[in-house]
């Protein structure tokens, strides 16, 4: 029988069991001494433990703690909560005053039955300690009983989407969350709980199991929708807005100003010229579209700029910085006298010296657009040089300027190469993308075939290019350091491994160009960056010693570093995405021309007999098996696996070992390239989703 308290605190008969509280679990075990204030308990695992006795609830001889505990738990599911409410006093009262008033008595394994009741219905009961409760409100009782009939719905929900999921099917909720359910969930969402469910109890993995469940349509759509979930949640559109006019009273330049770009561009923001060829003095025309003679900070349309920070490009479409409609008002369009900030630099024309240099905001007439894609066979080194005798008339600038230019590229990067204190690497070739379809306008299907082209780096009009603007770029922002104007500068204190570009607001050098400092000024169409830098550099046009005063942006201004931070971490988001993009259309052209062997360079040996290689002749970076006892740089034929485009992944086994490394991709490799090699290999795949399968801990808010 059950034993009962003295005022003293210990029992008045020894009975041989106790029932005690701890950590909120009701636990029994064999008294085997007691003390005034505690007793020494043995459970049935035969763990010792020391109980308080205001910790004991209820001593008694019979049954055993195992079977007490067993008997009251199957007993307690037996009390009607609504009914126990009902009988239970008003006041403050005992588990064992609910068993003599529930059962009309109160023997232990009922008083245990009431107790283990009681604790677990917290909605009817309050808990007020050693046994004792309390009736909660009517009221709260009633709103507890809405939240858990509430909460079986939804249970029973969950438990209806998941089987639907296994089945292979996919509901429609689930289908609307998908993307936020794999890369951004809510545990608490039903949405995610089904998924979670459904993935356990079929044994697949999450993206596996909604894929089957015909939750994605293709993989293109996939890794489409994906993009537009973390980068454009709202959508891609813009607001109707007008552009603004630029009122400034700009003179017409005495120039004919010429662009190079692929055919696919219009956001064309810089132009060359070029004056006095041929008078010992020459004068470059550097010429930057002028949306910042225009726009203004905290504009609507700078908004719209500040929040994109970039234009994002991918194979057969982009996604502009700015409205196409802005974007047409300041782009350096063949046939118009355009606004643009010019930076002029005169050249000794034997020693390519240079003598000085100037800015002006002006307009400049564009005679044409050229275009790499269309002119890149043609305008090689020997027809530039003189060796190649083609007439090339239909090119509306003339071989002498273009010649000049060309011979000024070599100079200014031969320079640098002397500050970086080695040359630059351009024996890889940068790729194109090509895809057949009828228009650009609209975002790819997946399905258009793509056709995958080459131009090796430094070809001649890319070169030009290139040059000329690091030239405007170093220059402007040496310039606005001189005048005390912050800018937004790029630098890297050095090649050694590791040291990594960084953006900031002080004029530093950049070891990996070899130029004192860097100010990307030159694309205001296209980056936030630039636009930010064009809107400082017209203030020193203008005012030249008094332009820190005059600027938009001051010395220390926290909005530059706020740009900054943002712009890194969008450009990385960007980057990131064409990367993605170009893998998935190289490994749709795989499929296309069914290509089943390559030729590839092994780039990183990644443990347990497999390497990362480079293929000779795509943008493709993938895994293979087979290459044990070869070192980096060596070549081999591969012969490919199956290609997986909701993974991005493709793997390949060596078949035949060509030919041994080359000093610039071997044992010989510098820093440099490994460092490429290794920003590469970060996006040669494949997709991992990793979705958390644990049980939610968090509150469902019921």
């Amino acid at each position: 029988m059950a034993g009962t308290l003295r005022a003293s605190g210990t029992w008045e008969n020894q009975a041989m069991y106790a029932l005690f509280e701890e950590a909120g679990k009701f636990m029994a075990g064999r008294i085997l001494s007691e003390a005034e204030a505690s007793a020494q308990v043995e459970l049935d695992s035969g763990k010792r433990v020391k109980v308080k006795a205001a910790a004991q609830l209820l001593q008694f001889d019979k049954p055993t703690p195992a079977v007490l505990l067993a008997e009251a738990t199957a007993l307690s599911q037996s009390i009607e909560l609504a009914l126990a409410y009902e009988f239970a006093p008003e006041e403050e009262f005992g588990f064992a005053d609910l068993a003599q008033d529930y059962f009309n008595s109160a023997s232990t394994v009922q008083q245990v039955a009431a107790l283990l009741r009681l604790h677990e219905a917290p909605h009817y009961f309050r808990r007020a300690g050693k046994g004792r409760f309390r009736k909660a409100p009517a009221e709260i009782v009633q709103q507890a009983l809405l939240a858990i009939e509430k909460k079986k719905r939804v249970q029973a929900q969950i438990e209806s989407w998941s089987a639907e999921l296994v089945a292979g099917t996919c509901p429609a909720p689930i289908r609307e969350q998908l993307y936020k359910i794999l890369f951004r969930p809510d545990k608490n969402t039903p949405e995610y709980k089904a998924v979670v469910e459904a993935s356990k109890a079929s044994h697949r993995a999450p993206l596996d199991l909604l894929q089957n469940a015909g939750a994605i349509a293709s993989a293109w759509d996939f890794h489409w929708q994906r993009f537009l979930f973390d980068l454009f949640p709202k959508g891609t559109g813009f607001p109707v807005l007008q552009a603004p006019a630029i009122v400034d009273d700009l003179p017409l330049a005495p120039v004919q100003a010429f662009s190079i770009d692929d055919s696919h561009t219009t956001e064309i923001d810089d132009a060359l010229s070029l004056q006095g060829l041929g008078s010992g003095t020459v004068t470059v025309g550097i010429h930057i579209a002028a949306p910042g003679l225009a726009l203004t900070p905290g504009s609507a349309i700078d908004q719209l700029g500040r929040a994109r920070l970039s234009t994002v490009y991918m194979p057969g479409y982009k996604i502009t910085m700015l409205p196409d409609s802005v974007v047409q008002a300041y782009t350096l369009m063949e046939g118009r006298d355009c606004p643009a900030v010019s930076l002029y630099v005169s050249f000794s024309e034997d020693t390519l010296e240079v003598q000085s240099a100037v800015t002006r905001l002006e307009r400049v007439p564009i005679l044409v657009n050229l275009r790499h894609d269309q002119l890149d066979e043609r305008i090689t080194r020997e027809w530039l040089e003189g060796e190649d005798p083609s007439d090339h008339a239909d090119v509306p600038v003339s071989r002498a300027t273009l010649g000049f230019f060309w011979r000024l590229a070599q100079t200014l990067k031969a320079r640098r190469e002397v500050v970086r204190g080695k040359p630059e690497n351009f024996n890889r070739p940068d790729y194109s993308f090509k895809l057949e379809r009828e228009s650009n306008e609209a975002p790819p299907t997946g399905e258009e075939t793509v056709v995958i082209g080459t131009r090796k780096r430094g070809a001649p009009l890319d070169l030009m290019v290139a040059e000329a603007m690091i030239l405007a770029n170093s220059t402007w922002g040496q310039w606005m350091a001189q005048l005390g104007v912050p800018g937004i500068y790029r630098s890297q204190a050095s090649m050694a491994p590791g040291v990594k570009v960084r953006m900031g607001t002080k004029a530093l050098p950049h070891a990996g160009i070899g130029v004192p400092s860097y100010a990307w000024s030159t694309s205001p169409l296209r980056r936030y960056t630039d636009l930010v830098n064009q809107w400082q550099i017209i203030a020193c046009a203008k005012h030249g010693a008094t332009a820190a005063l005059a600027a938009p942006f001051k010395p220390k201004d926290a909005e530059l570093f706020s740009i900054i931070s943002g712009f890194d971490a969008a450009y990385s988001a960007y980057n990131s995405v064409q990367s993605s993009m170009e893998r998935y259309w190289t490994l749709r052209h795989v499929q296309q021309q069914n290509i089943q062997e390559l030729e590839a360079s092994l780039v990183k040996e990644m443990g347990g007999g497999s390497w990362l290689v480079r293929a000779d002749t795509l943008p493709l970076m993938f895994s293979v098996m087979g290459a044990n006892g070869l070192m980096r740089g060596a070549r081999v034929r591969v012969k490919l696996g199956e290609v997986d485009l909701m993974a991005l992944d493709v793997h390949g086994t060596v078949t035949a070992h060509l030919d041994a490394p080359s000093d610039a991709a071997g044992v010989g490799a510098d820093a440099e390239t490994e460092e490429a090699d290794e920003d590469e290999a970060m996006a040669a795949g494949p997709l991992t989703i990793a979705v958390d399968l644990s049980d939610s801990t968090q509150s469902d808010g019921s």
